[in-house]
């Protein structure tokens, strides 16, 4: 089974990726490949992110290696917190401090749509690609559900009655941002090996 290293220290979102790759690829994190460093992010998209990521470690160490980067927008909110939802509330600040940022700003906001949106940057035998994914939903006026992490308590994506953080996780793997921009790669890459 073909390798890929994935340019994360987020438990959670390693999980969640070997999960949807599972039986296809070996996908190993960081800590797995002998990086212990996190790396930098100080692009000001998610794709200058995603790539820089990649690029870091391929660089080190020539294997094939894909990163991602991803962005709550929301619209009332002009497209923040985006490309720094993960230190949204300051450095050192926990994803509990972002998500109370996000409600304390929403409080008596009308307008609630919002969208997750991911960026994978894949290198492979030296070339680079870039996959997307995209899901449309609202920011909720409180946490619902205790599974998930970071946002996904108050995100319910458009045309279901539930947060990310209460759907069983091979659900929001169908539907995410993140599930989405993963199945464009695993297509691609399948596509590729044939």
């Amino acid at each position: 089974m073909e390798r890929l290293i994935f340019a994360t220290n987020n438990p959670h979102k390693l999980q969640e990726v070997a999960h949807i790759l599972k039986g296809l690829f070996e996908v190993v994190g960081m800590n797995e490949a002998g990086f212990i460093e996190d790396i930098p992010e100080n692009e000001l998209t998610l794709e200058g992110n995603a790539k820089a990521k990649a690029q870091f470690i391929y660089s080190r160490t020539l294997a094939n290696v894909f990163a991602d980067d991803t962005g709550l927008e929301i619209e009332s909110l002009n497209g923040e917190p985006g490309v720094f939802s993960a230190r949204y509330a300051g450095q050192g600040k926990s994803s509990e401090d972002n998500l109370q940022l996000v409600l304390q700003k929403m409080e008596s906001v009308g307008n609630r749509k919002a969208q997750f949106r991911t960026t994978i940057c894949l290198i492979l035998n030296n070339k680079e690609y870039l996959f997307e994914g995209i899901i449309k939903g609202i920011i909720l006026t409180k946490k619902q559900g205790a599974s998930g992490f970071g946002y996904d308590p108050i995100f319910q994506p458009d045309g279901y009655s539930e947060s990310f953080a209460q759907m069983p996780m091979e659900l929001k793997n169908q539907i995410s941002h993140r599930g989405l921009a993963t199945k464009k790669m695993v297509e691609f890459l399948i596509k590729g090996s044939q």
